[in-house]
């Protein structure tokens, strides 16, 4: 299992973010938060763009945003290869120290 500490915000509600757990197993995207699952999505379902305020995610018709504590991890394992240039450097930065 690979999770990630996250905070979820509903795209375009004026709400405090909520924390989350992200697991990235089995080509799939789930969050909980305590141990109730929020949502269980198929990677590629998901259309993910990471901006500079987090990973804006939209699937079945929900629009989330994450703000993932490992940002750069999360996106290569997510297999993005487009972000904003401080993410693109942080995701190179570990690409080098897995050689």
């Amino acid at each position: 299992m690979t999770a990630y500490e996250a905070n979820l915000h509903i795209e375009g509600e004026d709400t405090q973010p909520v924390p989350v757990l992200v697991d990235l197993t089995n080509d799939r995207l789930t969050m909980t938060i305590g141990a109730e699952e929020v949502a269980a999505w198929d990677r590629g379902d998901m259309r993910i763009a990471a901006m500079p305020d987090g990973f804006h995610i939209r699937a079945e018709g929900e629009a989330i945003v994450l703000s993932v504590s490992d940002d750069a991890k999360f996106a290569l394992e997510l297999g993005l290869k487009n972000a904003h240039p401080a993410l693109r450097r942080r995701m190179a930065a570990l690409l080098r120290t897995d050689d």
